[in-house]
């Protein structure tokens, strides 16, 4: 089955402010919720764990499981 361009999941490099397109794609996957987050869309990410996130409410989440804290 072919996927049309249109669902084609990117590759990106998360860097401080910005990000690399390493291979192109229409969008990424939340690194929570597995939701797809398309490029222009992208306002959420962590460098170090190399996610992005469809939200900054799964992006507090995802801080909180990195640094064990639920407050």
């Amino acid at each position: 089955m072919n996927k049309s361009i249109d669902d084609k999941m990117a590759l990106l490099k998360y860097r401080h402010g910005e990000f690399d397109v390493i291979h192109d794609g229409q969008y990424v996957l939340c690194g929570i919720s597995g939701k797809k987050i398309e490029i222009s869309d992208i306002k959420y990410w962590s460098v170090d764990k190399q996610e992005a996130y469809v939200s900054p409410e799964f992006a507090l989440e995802a801080y909180k499981k990195k640094t064990n804290t639920d407050k």
